[in-house]
Order: structure tokens, then C-alpha cells, then sequence
């Protein structure tokens, strides 16, 4: 059984992520934040990490460059993700050897396509070499380097999937909108005591 590291900030998008992996037989472990991911890897051991470009404390940039570095897990396979307002910086995707990129919210037919590639090229290392984490050089990633794969259009609208994105794109701006109302709130009560006294 593959054992996933699944670092995502977003909860919706860490459910998602996880109940398709775990239906599809995945042993899945989920963290929230980049630093914890990288305290993670040596008791997780995972065959293939999936790191969210926008992690707070550590970006999936930083871990990807960490791991491809790391001697004993270099050979591990990463895949960047984004939500639907991050933007994919593919230089630095291709600086830090990301294995491949997907765009949340998690559609399941293009998350396992993309993973159970890399995951058997994993395995078929394991068998020649004897070692999960060795053998990396001769191995062609099944993802280019940063490739974004795009979704193909459904022939019929989801509305968990289509609610998935709206609940992603809300999170990723709520921090603006809270820094907004509280400005909006503070400049009507100073004017209001001004207006009193």
C-alpha cells in the first residue's frame, strides 16, 4: 500500500484529498502547514508527497526543494497543488523538480492519473534497486517537471465539485475580506464617536 503525505492548509480541499485516496486504497497522511509536513517526513516515510503552493510556514516549494536535496528521500515523488487564485510559479516548480502539478479543487479521474504513474515507477525502483529511496537518476518522471495538466471540461456540471472551488476561493481571500470589514467597522465607529461627542 503507497503512503501519501498530503500537506494542505485548506480543509475542504485536505477532506476532499483524502477520502479519494483513501477509497482508492491510499494510506494517507494529512497535515496543515509547511513546518509540520517537514517534522512529518521521517516517521511518514511517504512514497509520494502532495504539497500546496500557498502552505503557511513552509510553501510546497520549500518542501519539494527540501526533499529533492535530502539524500535518503530524494527519489520521492512531489507534486505541487494550487487552489483556483494561486498561480503556479513553473520556474521555480522546475528549480525545486517538482514531479507534476495539480489544480484544486481535487477532480478524482485526474488525481489518480496523475499519481498512479508516479507511484508505479516508485515501486518498480523498490524492485530493482531494494530501496524505496535510491536509483532516482534512472527513472523518468511520468509528470514533466511543473506540467499543469488541465482539467477536461465535464459533460455535466458537479455541484460538489463546483461548491468545492467556491468554499477554496472563498478561504483563500476570507483574510482580506475579515482585514476590509474591520477597517470599514473601525473608521464608522471613530466617525460615530466623533459625531457624538
Amino acid at each position: 500500500m503507497s503512503r501519501i503525505l498530503l500537506a494542505d492548509h485548506s480543509p475542504h480541499a485536505q477532506r476532499m484529498g483524502e477520502r479519494i485516496l483513501l477509497e482508492e486504497g491510499f494510506e494517507v497522511v494529512a497535515v496543515t502547514d509547511g513546518q509540520t509536513a517537514l517534522l512529518r517526513l521521517n516517521d511518514v516515510k511517504p512514497d509520494l508527497i502532495l504539497a500546496d503552493i500557498g502552505l503557511p510556514n513552509r510553501t510546497g516549494y520549500e518542501i519539494c526543494d527540501y526533499v529533492k536535496n535530502s539524500s535518503p528521500l530524494s527519489s520521492t515523488r512531489v507534486v505541487l497543488t494550487g487552489g483556483p487564485l494561486a498561480t503556479l510559479d513553473k520556474a521555480e516548480a522546475a528549480r525545486v523538480r517538482a514531479d507534476g502539478y495539480l489544480q484544486k479543487p481535487f477532480e478524482a479521474s485526474i488525481l489518480l492519473e496523475t499519481l498512479q504513474p508516479l507511484l508505479r515507477q516508485e515501486h518498480a525502483a523498490e524492485r530493482t534497486s531494494g530501496d524505496s529511496h535510491s536509483g532516482a537518476a534512472a527513472r523518468e518522471p511520468a509528470v514533466g517537471p511543473a506540467a499543469t495538466i488541465p482539467a477536461p471540461l465535464p459533460a455535466s456540471f458537479d455541484r460538489e465539485q463546483i461548491r468545492a472551488a467556491v468554499i477554496l476561493g472563498l478561504e483563500a481571500s476570507l483574510g482580506k475580506i475579515t482585514e476590509a470589514i474591520t477597517e470599514e467597522v473601525m473608521l464608522n465607529l471613530t466617525s460615530h464617536k466623533r459625531d457624538t461627542h
